[in-house]
């Protein structure tokens, strides 16, 4: 497939942007060749070691700390998911890039308790005189064939259909928003008032890591990030448990009701979309959001077979910074990272990335009105 906004600018819009989208949060037919005809996916459904126990750190929590992050011990655990496909709630995509389960060291650091906000993001904004790459127009050197009039910014936008749809065809509930950007999450006629604790979203890779680097900070590993979503638990279904909802009670701003269409009558958890940062309870590390409200970047390129790379190695993998190279088999030609966490639109219908050793991904200049990021920062030696 050819990048989203190459083909976005020669005329296919709606559904390059679409693609874009089901590329970021996966589906059934890109998940690690995850057919039952696949060699690969036969293997490792075969063999799936167990979770094994998880062994925090003791170390002393540093004296300094850093506000607005808290403290992770880090340690070795067991890293990645069972078939999320054989669980109640678990929906129906194995998620074969997420196994097999592998031991994973990784070391103390502290991390951002929430995703970055508009508010931060705009602070940034405003001392460099930063463009997001939603804000840019594309050029004629980089999209030499495009007409010129399709040379628009923007970026992608969740738009549900009136109707119910078959679930098997994305291109209904996605469109390319010309001005979408993070000022602009859903299009020029939205803005940010009164919704400045809310995470920024429409940020492609390099606008989350220059933030990162502006902050001195950076985005965290995959490693980093399972470890402390997972909270010092070992082999649980969720950041906070095994238990979906937990006396009945939502944990994280996911997907009712029928989708795409109606996300519950008023928002069964309490949000139609988008929920501002820490409204559900931490998990116990003291972070909030690890699952839903919004996709996280991480700094790994992403590779569909990198687990079993490592589980083949025979030895805990210690800080690993992920491959070396991006390569998803659908799409081999398109670069791109990590992501982690789930959004809002996540669902037991159609993708439930949000239980926590389950992984997502998306081209690294692109993205969506679901997808923002927060930081991380080494422990001082």
């Amino acid at each position: 497939m050819i990048k989203l906004r190459n083909m976005l600018l020669v005329g296919l819009a709606l559904a390059i942007a679409v693609c874009l989208i089901w590329r970021l949060r996966g589906s059934k037919v890109d998940d690690f060749a995850g057919t039952s005809s696949d060699p690969m996916s036969r293997s490792v459904r075969k063999s799936q070691p167990a979770f094994e126990a998880s062994i925090i750190n003791s170390y002393p929590e540093p004296a300094s700390s850093t506000e607005g992050m808290v403290y992770i011990p880090g340690g070795e655990f067991s890293m990645g998911s069972l078939d999320p496909s054989n669980m109640m709630c678990g929906g129906d995509q194995p998620m074969n890039d997420a196994r097999p389960l592998h031991r994973v060291y990784v070391d103390g650091f502290f991390m951002d308790s929430t995703e970055v906000t508009n508010e931060q993001f705009e602070q940034f904004a405003k001392a460099t005189g930063y463009l997001t790459v939603a804000e840019r127009r594309p050029t004629r050197e980089e999209f030499p064939t495009a007409p010129e009039e399709n040379l628009i910014a923007g970026s992608v936008v969740f738009s549900p259909p009136p109707r119910s749809v078959p679930l098997n065809n994305h291109f209904q509930w996605w469109r390319y928003v010309p001005g979408a950007n993070w000022r602009h999450p859903t299009g020029p006629d939205s803005d940010l008032r009164t919704r400045e604790r809310y995470p920024v979203v429409q940020v492609a890779y390099e606008d989350a890591a220059a933030y990162a680097k502006w902050a001195g900070k950076r985005l965290p590993t995959e490693a980093e990030f399972e470890f402390a979503a997972r909270g010092g638990l070992a082999g649980k279904l969720y950041s906070w448990g095994d238990e979906l909802k937990p006396g009945g009670k939502w944990q994280a701003n996911i997907y009712q009701g029928v989708f795409p269409v109606r996300n519950g009558d008023t928002g069964e958890d309490g949000f139609k979309g988008i929920a501002p940062v820490a409204q559900f309870q931490p998990n116990a590390y003291g972070l909030f959001d690890v699952a839903g409200n919004v996709w996280e970047w991480c700094s790994d390129w992403y590779r569909a077979d990198y687990y079993s790379a490592l589980a083949q190695e025979g030895r805990i993998a210690r800080n690993p910074r992920g491959p070396s190279s991006s390569l998803d088999p659908s799409e081999p030609n398109e670069p791109k990272r990590v992501q982690r966490g789930g959004s809002f639109l996540c669902t037991d219908q159609y993708c439930t990335r949000y239980m926590v050793g389950t992984r997502g991904k998306g081209e690294v200049r692109s993205a969506s009105n679901h997808l923002g990021f927060r930081c991380v920062k080494d422990r001082p030696q």
